[in-house]
C-alpha cells in the first residue's frame, strides 16, 4: 500500500501499541517490586491489547472474500510454527529439555493463533443476528470451562472475541468522530482518572482478568460471582480502549510509517526481553530501581525491530520472502556500478 494511502491514524496507533507491548514486557518481571510500575503494567494491559485486537478486526472487512482465509492461513499460521519451534529450540537450551506441540503457544504467540481463531468465527459470525450479543455471552461463559487455559488459546479467543468483532463493525468514521477536541479532553480526563484509581484501588488477583487465560475456577472466585466481574473487566477494557483511541495522533510522525510493521516487532521482541534478562544492565536497573530506563530501552527495540535492516534480515523468517534482500542487494550492484 502506498504511503498516501495509508490511514496515518492506525499506523499510529499501531506503533504505540506495540512499543507498548514491549514496554509492558521489560517491566513485567519487576512489578511487584514497585506500586507505580505495578499500577503502570495493569493499566496498559487493560488496553492495549483490546485496542490491537479492535484494530485487527476492523481491517478484517473483507472476511468474507473468496481466498482472504486462506491468505490469512498462510500470513499467520507460518510464521506460528517457525516461531513455536524457535521458542521450543530455546526453551530446550535454558531448561535443558522440552516437549513440543502446536497446540500450546509459547509466550507472545498466544495472538497468532488467536488471530487465525478470531478469523475462523468472524467468517461465521458476520452471517448471523445478533453476534456481537452472542460473542459477549461466548465470552462470558468461556470462563465456566475448567481447563480452558492455554490450550489452542482458546480461554483468549473467545474472551476477547467481541472485541475483535466489535472493531470488524466499525467504521473509520467511527474512530474519527472520536477525535473531535471535546471528546480528545474527556478522554484524557477519564485516562488520568483510571490511572490514578489503579494505583489505589486495583486489586492484585485482578491483574489475571486482564490476561484472559485462565478459567474462573483458576481465578479463585465463586461461579455466581465470575460473569459480573468480568462483565466490569469488559466495561473497563472498552472504556481504556476507546480513550487511547481518541487520544492517537492523527496526522503523520516520525514513526508512522513503522505502524505497518508491527509483526516484526512483536515476534522478535520475546527474544530481547529475555537476552536482555541475563546482561549487566537488567541486574543494575533491578538494584537501583530506576525503572524510567525502561522506556527508553522499550522505545530503542521498538524503534530497532521496526527497522528496515532487521526487516530485510527477518522477511524470510517471517514472510518466507527475500523481496527485501533482493532490493538492497539490488541497489548495492547499482551503487557498486556506478562508482
Amino acid at each position: 500500500m502506498s504511503k498516501q494511502k495509508r490511514e496515518f491514524y492506525f499506523d499510529n496507533a499501531k506503533f504505540i501499541l506495540i512499543f507498548l507491548v514491549v514496554f509492558g514486557h521489560f517491566i513485567s518481571p519487576h512489578k511487584s517490586n514497585s506500586d507505580v510500575l505495578y499500577t503502570v503494567y495493569n493499566f496498559i494491559y487493560t488496553f492495549h491489547m483490546p485496542a490491537f485486537i479492535m484494530i485487527a478486526g476492523f481491517f478484517s472487512k473483507s472476511i468474507l472474500k473468496e481466498g482472504y482465509l486462506k491468505k490469512i492461513f498462510k500470513k499467520i499460521l507460518i510464521p506460528y510454527f517457525i516461531f513455536q519451534l524457535i521458542y521450543f529450540a530455546f526453551y530446550t537450551v535454558k531448561n535443558g529439555s522440552e516437549t513440543f506441540t502446536l497446540f500450546d503457544p509459547y509466550w507472545t504467540l498466544w495472538f497468532l493463533l488467536s488471530l487465525v481463531l478470531w478469523n475462523v468465527l468472524l467468517f461465521v459470525f458476520a452471517r448471523m443476528k445478533y453476534p456481537l450479543v452472542i460473542a459477549l455471552v461466548l465470552g462470558l461463559i468461556a470462563g465456566y470451562v475448567q481447563d480452558i487455559g492455554t490450550f489452542l488459546s482458546l480461554s483468549r479467543t473467545f474472551v476477547f472475541f467481541p472485541v475483535f468483532l466489535l472493531g470488524y463493525y466499525l467504521k473509520k468514521e467511527h474512530f474519527y468522530a472520536l477525535l473531535r477536541p471535546n471528546i480528545r479532553i474527556a478522554a484524557s480526563v477519564v485516562f488520568g482518572a483510571m490511572l490514578i484509581s489503579y494505583y489505589f484501588f486495583f486489586p492484585e488477583t485482578a491483574k489475571e482478568w486482564l490476561l484472559a487465560s485462565s478459567s474462573y475456577e483458576e481465578l479463585g472466585v465463586e461461579v455466581e460471582q465470575a460473569v459480573f466481574i468480568r462483565l466490569l473487566m469488559y466495561g473497563l477494557m472498552f472504556i481504556a480502549t476507546f480513550s487511547f483511541m481518541a487520544l492517537v495522533p492523527k496526522r503523520e510522525l516520525f514513526f508512522t510509517h513503522m505502524g505497518s510493521r508491527t509483526l516484526y516487532v512483536y515476534l522478535l521482541h520475546g527474544f530481547v526481553v529475555k537476552l536482555f534478562s541475563i546482561t549487566p544492565f537488567y541486574d543494575a536497573i533491578q538494584e537501583t530501581g530506576n525503572y524510567i530506563l525502561f522506556l527508553g530501552l522499550a522505545a530503542g527495540v521498538t524503534l530497532l525491530l521496526a527497522s528496515k535492516p532487521i526487516m530485510t534480515v527477518a522477511q524470510p523468517l517471517i514472510e518466507l520472502r527475500t523481496s527485501l534482500l533482493q532490493k538492497y542487494m539490488a541497489r548495492s550492484r547499482n551503487t557498486a556500478d556506478a562508482s
